[in-house]
């Protein structure tokens, strides 16, 4: 059995946002690894975009040489579909509030192609940061830990946000969507139209980012998928 888990965040974040989660997880006996994603960067620092995202998941999929499960969240649900078609020790993908796209679909346009109220463009409207990111991302933490989180975070590339799904990975490999009810990032209605799409659906009584509001209860659920 898998006890292997490839952790994809999400826009803006970066991988060490699953500390929490990740220390849950080695409880429970399953191994964890995080990536960063190129579609994310500090403000001086050069950004890339949602294909070479995937290309990072695809690389660091590899590695496990005893196959892995793959959680994407939110953004990450893209480059955990475009990144990993015909990738052999792939036995499971979980899209945690993630984007669950199909060929041709984008993000942007699964937006309404426009920019929700909380987004940012910053000067040269290539690079996005988020308002009020307590209340849209971290609205069941704890003050201090929404708080921190929200100081973590850096710009989004919005390219990654306008460029097509192109291979389609939940076609070929099992999929769990998880569902987080109170979610103010993306919209209830949202996720569940998305989770249509998926092998398996579960839902949790979470806001966006149920690996610092919830890790515990996050890391029991992975461990029954996996």
């Amino acid at each position: 059995m898998t006890k292997n888990l490839l952790l994809v965040h999400g826009a803006w974040h970066s991988g060490s946002g699953f500390k929490s989660l990740q220390s849950e997880l080695t409880k429970l006996g399953i191994n964890s690894k995080t990536v960063e994603l190129s579609s994310v960067a500090a403000s001086d620092a050069p950004i890339g975009d949602m294909y070479m995202d995937s290309e990072i998941v695809r690389k660091a999929a590899d590695e496990f040489s005893e196959g892995c499960v793959v959680l994407g969240h939110s953004y990450g649900g893209l480059p955990i579909t475009q990144g990993l078609v015909n990738v052999t020790n792939v036995s499971g993908l979980i899209y945690l509030c993630a984007f669950m796209l199909d060929a041709g679909e984008t993000l942007y346009a699964a937006c309404g192609s426009q920019d929700p109220d909380w987004w940012v463009r910053k000067p040269g409207g290539e690079r996005l940061s988020p308002a009020r990111p307590e209340e849209i991302f971290y609205n069941q933490c704890d003050s201090q830990t929404a708080k921190e989180a929200a100081a973590s975070l850096r710009d989004q590339s919005l390219l990654a946000f306008n460029q097509p799904i192109t291979e389609v990975a939940w076609k070929q490999i099992k999929s769990t969507y998880i569902i987080c009810e109170n979610d103010q990032a993306i919209p209830l209605f949202a996720q569940e139209a998305m989770s249509a799409r998926a092998t398996n659906v579960v839902r949790m009584n979470s806001d966006h980012s149920p690996f610092l509001s919830a890790p515990s209860e996050l890391a029991k659920i992975i461990s029954e998928l996996i």
